[in-house]
């Protein structure tokens, strides 16, 4: 393995024996023709399966990958979280195991990379959807990109794609806001947004999954929409809490002039009160929050 790899390509592997090995095989036959030195580290998340076996008796054949065994299952958020921290190349490339993503391409996500130094994200946004629950997931990953769009203020193709590569550098003070679950991708594509990282979006195909789905359509959507909310509210607060407050002090100001007075002049309802009362206290709570960001300094 090489001492000094410009790439490092996380690959979390929990309970994909039948699979895991030709993934291996895909992604070390793209690297190696690519030119690129790199390290593979596949890292097996506890699995109920032989994926841990198969990995060490393959390791002698591909002498770039690194097998590392995690004692409890940890999420592929924490897999990946931990992988990067320990990633030795300049590009961390982030992917899967279930042959859903078309991992010979990789070398192309470095190559943006390389040749553009603006660019600090590359992510692989799918132009097709074969995931399980089709017909619940499409519109709900729509509504949560959407709102996602709608808080980072620019167009996101793909909130949540699981093949991305991106500068190490530019990651690590982010690294540690990923949570252990499946939004640890939208986690890292909102962090970059937020902070005026370019991320370039690489149209690329989407395969029918290989082996069961990890993915829980009711818990992980609702775990999606509040990391969204979550993240912008780390790093731009006003534009969660300011909307709402300034709807508030609006409706209660309205009503307040065009129907109170008219129909009792000088006297103000009690829920006009409560409402403009509460604007006021959202706003100054945005005011504060977006206080706290400006000082943190990261």
């Amino acid at each position: 393995m090489d001492d000094n790899p410009y790439v490092t390509i996380v690959l979390p592997c929990y309970n994909e024996q039948d699979h895991v090995i030709q993934e291996i095989e895909r992604i070390s036959a793209a690297m190696d023709s690519s030119g690129y030195s790199y390290e593979l580290l596949a890292i097996d998340d506890h699995s109920a399966d032989q994926t841990l076996a198969r990995l060490h008796e393959a390791a002698p054949s591909f002498p770039n990958m690194k097998v590392v065994a995690f004692h409890r299952n940890g999420g592929s958020g924490t897999v990946r979280r931990i992988g990067s921290q320990e990633a030795r190349g300049e590009i961390v490339v982030w992917t899967d195991a279930d042959m859903t993503y078309p991992n010979e391409r990789i070398p192309e996500l470095v190559q943006i990379l390389e040749k553009d130094p603006s660019i600090d994200q590359v992510v692989g946004a799918r132009t097709s959807e074969q995931g399980t629950h089709k017909m619940l997931r499409v519109p709900a990953k729509w509504f949560i990109r959407k709102v996602a769009e709608k808080l980072a203020g620019q167009e996101i193709p793909d909130l949540n794609s699981g093949l991305r590569a991106f500068r190490k550098s530019v990651a690590k003070p982010y690294l540690r806001l990923l949570p252990p679950g499946f939004s640890c991708v939208t986690t890292i594509t909102l962090a970059f947004l937020s902070n005026q990282h370019d991320v370039y979006y690489l149209p690329i195909g989407y395969s029918k999954r290989a082996g069961t789905s990890k993915f829980s359509f009711v818990s992980d959507a609702y775990r999606y929409i509040l990391q969204v909310l979550r993240m912008i509210m780390y790093f731009n607060p006003l534009k969660v809490l300011m909307p709402p407050a300034l709807s508030l002090i609006g409706i209660a100001i309205t009503k307040g002039l065009v129907w109170d007075m008219i129909r009792h002049p000088f006297y103000l309802a009690q829920n006009t009160v409560m409402m403009f009362t509460t604007g006021l206290i959202i706003g100054s709570l945005a005011l504060l929050a977006d206080l706290i960001v400006r000082s943190r300094g990261d």
